[in-house]
């Protein structure tokens, strides 16, 4: 076991779980990309697969925070200070975003966008947070 990655049982279910989750994330967003729930859009049934759609985002977060869990003190304060300046910076920037959108006519984006743009920024920050202080 190398210092700088959690045990190998711990990486291969942290793969496996976000495989699963994340599978069935990309399965319904396809079958709504092609249409297959047209007709429930703007319904109850639609906010219900909304939060359908939802829910393997958060079984992915918790997949991400138990591998931190099993890391070594090191790895886990390190992806956790990564994890706290991407959020930061993705609240930041999408709640700007926002403001534009209220007071400049920016374009609207949705929501949903900001967990893409929390993972493209914990990418970015991750080779900048290499010391645990």
């Amino acid at each position: 076991m190398s210092s700088l990655v959690a045990p190998e049982g711990a990486n291969r279910r942290y793969v496996v779980r976000t495989l699963a989750f994340m599978t069935g994330y990309v399965a319904v967003n396809v079958a709504a990309i092609l249409g297959a729930f047209d007709e429930i859009i703007g319904t109850p049934a639609g906010m219900l697969l909304g939060l359908a759609v939802a829910a393997p985002i958060a079984g992915q977060i918790w997949a991400t925070v138990a591998f931190m869990n099993e890391a070594d003190e090191f790895m886990r304060t390190l992806m956790a200070k990564r994890f706290i300046v991407a959020a930061g910076l993705a609240f930041a920037l999408f709640s700007g975003w926002g403001f534009m959108e209220s007071y400049g006519d920016a374009p609207h984006a949705p929501g949903w966008i900001v967990y893409a743009l929390f993972w493209g920024l914990y990418g970015l920050v991750t080779p900048f947070i290499r010391t645990s202080r």
